[in-house]
């Protein structure tokens, strides 16, 4: 049996705008559970892996919405906090006609903002497989030193540790650069995940690669949309193409993405069939490629948790995309 993959950092409300009035704007917004690691714990769990969510959820009812959609997609609860300190984060999700999103941000102050070391339940990383976190629980410096021992109680127990840099600059506070908080805690993931834009934004400070390779991180994956995606390791890179499908929302497909590739991680058992993939390359293009049906596939449906694939799903679609 797999161990568990325990997702950590923000839950929040997704409000998608439907309708337009003559001016242009939206007649209502209907909200959806939501969250960059959230989703992430739902997709695994839809996949059909073991999947556990850590995190402040705040008491008012938008709390316990997303503490029950998490409980109704199997993901496990026992690591979640509560607090009455802080209402829920909201995010208001727009659409182009390519199904591409933008977001507007109402946090902080939220819940997920005030979790703290003390609040990781004890014996949290016991069994965990892999532990996966992104950098929007890095926007406030308490939350992003939290961020950082987990990440460390995580590999002193022996898993593996992921990060999806995922930025959203307007969760930054203004005219704040986000590298010198980020990099850190690049520098103790094992993988990574960048989308093109995120890779050529810290291609800036000078060469990322070399630079990653001074820490931890040992796995690579940069995704590009429909275009072909990237992976790195220290002494091996290459591409693989990605499916084409019609994208309806493309709210959650690089947390589809990563939910598909964390479980293949999970289900290699130990560091050093880690190692040993990173030398099959028939072996990690499967990997991705599952990962990218599992993005492709969350693409042609509406919303965040509701939108993920199961695995019989991915496994049919590569099916017919073979």
């Amino acid at each position: 049996m797999n161990r568990p993959i325990l997702c950590f950092g923000e839950a929040l409300i997704d409000f998608h705008a439907e309708g337009s009035s003559e001016g242009g704007f939206p007649r209502a917004y209907v909200p959806f559970a939501g969250g960059a690691p959230a989703n992430v714990a739902v997709a695994v769990a839809r996949l059909g892996g073991d999947a556990r969510f850590a995190g402040m959820l705040s008491t008012d009812p938008f709390g316990d919405f997303l503490l029950d959609s998490l409980r109704r997609t199997g993901v496990g609860v026992d690591d979640v906090a509560r607090t009455d300190e802080a209402n829920t984060a909201l995010a208001f999700v727009s659409l182009d006609a390519r199904g591409e999103r933008s977001f507007n941000f109402y946090r902080p102050p939220s819940a997920d903002l005030l979790f703290r070391p003390q609040h990781f339940r004890a014996g949290a990383f016991d069994d965990v497989a892999v532990f996966h976190v992104c950098s929007n629980s890095m926007t406030d410096p308490e939350l992003a030193q939290t961020t950082r021992e987990g990440m460390r109680r995580a590999q002193a127990a022996g898993a593996l540790v992921s990060f999806d840099l995922n930025l959203r600059p307007a969760l930054w506070p203004r005219e704040s650069n986000p590298r010198p908080s980020v990099w850190p805690a690049l520098h103790l993931a094992d993988v990574v995940k960048l989308c093109a834009e995120e890779f050529a934004w810290l291609t800036e400070d000078g060469d990322l690669l070399d630079r990653l390779w001074q820490g931890r991180t040992r796995l690579l994956v940069v995704t590009d949309g429909p275009r072909p995606l990237r992976w790195f390791a220290r002494d091996a890179r290459g591409e693989l193409p990605c499916p084409r499908v019609e994208a309806v929302d493309t709210t959650a497909a690089g947390d589809a993405f990563v939910g598909g590739l964390l479980c293949r991680l999970a289900a290699l058992g130990h560091a050093d069939a880690f190692a040993a993939l990173l030398h099959d390359q028939t072996a990690l293009h499967d990997m991705l490629a599952f990962a990218a049906a599992c993005g492709a596939l969350t693409v042609t449906r509406q919303g965040s948790f509701t939108a993920m694939p199961s695995a019989r799903e991915v496994h049919a679609f590569l099916e017919s995309n073979r």
